[in-house]
């Protein structure tokens, strides 16, 4: 099979794309709108967006890779992130990419905390990782003894999920967002009622006409088929380097049972006797 046939033209994507989303959401005045939609309010987003924003604290610590972040007028922060494949770990790994966001808000030397933006991380997948048939799951801190005591520590964190069922809850513009982030075509633009709904698709269209655009998700898509293959050939090397391995350990350990001696299996075997030694180690 040619491996061009894999590759989904640009104009088939949908927000749930990563490619596309960042694309789109890269954008200030489209992310905003987005915002606008999950919080329900206006969203004064500064000028500058940032897409694949990458965060770490030493050489030595695990980095992330920030789909989009941003600010507002009144310093608040927003990561908003696409996560298209379902994931065990999401839950943990939310609380790891906050830390990494907090720790990069503070210069060194500032002794005071409340200094701290306001911050929103928020998740969109195409499912629903809590099982409870919510379009928006919202998480802050909540004393267990007195449920009704916040702390009030200025993060937030929003899992939205496009399969929602409970309409009834929530916004009618968000049920459609949602709809449309996993559904992104002219057709669900037109048929919401949100105009905001469709200046994203303004921007959606704009994105997918773009010739430099094109030549981007198509680079992106090479190297990102690169690095499989070369995945997949050093896992291929890695097996037989295995096989044969094995194969010689088994030999070590006929040799072994007719009592020959480590000096003895290494010039049959025209290995050293480290290698022996080693195998024989492996044996026990």
């Amino acid at each position: 099979m040619n491996r061009r046939q894999k590759l989904i033209p640009l104009n088939k994507l949908n927000l749930t794309d990563r490619f596309l989303f960042e694309e789109v959401m890269e954008d200030p005045l489209a992310h905003q709108e987005a915002l606008g939609i999950i919080l329900g309010r206006d969203v004064p987003l500064l000028t500058l967006n940032e897409a694949e924003r990458e965060l770490r604290i030493s050489p030595e610590a695990r980095s992330v890779r920030l789909d989009i972040f941003s600010m507002d007028e009144d310093r608040a922060v927003y990561n908003t992130e696409m996560q298209k494949q379902r994931r065990a770990d999401l839950s943990r790994r939310s609380r790891y990419y906050q830390s990494l966001v907090d720790i990069s808000l503070l210069d060194p030397g500032i002794p005071d905390y409340s200094r701290l933006n306001e911050s929103y991380l928020i998740m969109i997948t195409p499912f629903d990782l809590f099982g409870c048939g919510k379009y928006r799951y919202t998480f802050r801190a909540v004393c267990e003894e007195e449920p009704g005591c916040v702390l009030e520590d200025g993060a937030t964190r929003i899992f939205l999920n496009t399969r929602g069922t409970n309409d009834e809850e929530v916004s009618a513009e968000l049920a459609e967002f949602l709809h449309y982030v996993e559904h992104t075509t002219d057709e669900a633009a037109e048929h919401a009622g949100s105009e905001r709904i469709r200046r994203i698709h303004d921007r959606v269209r704009k994105v997918r006409n773009s010739e430099e655009v094109g030549v981007k998700y198509m680079q992106a898509w090479e190297e990102k088929y690169y690095e499989k293959e070369e995945a997949r050939k050093e896992g291929l090397q890695e097996g037989l380097q295995n096989g044969a391995r094995n194969k010689l350990k088994d030999l070590v350990k006929k040799k072994l049972e007719k009592g020959k001696s480590l000096e003895e299996i290494a010039d049959a075997l025209e290995e050293t006797e480290e290698m022996i030694q080693e195998l024989i180690q492996e044996l026990k």
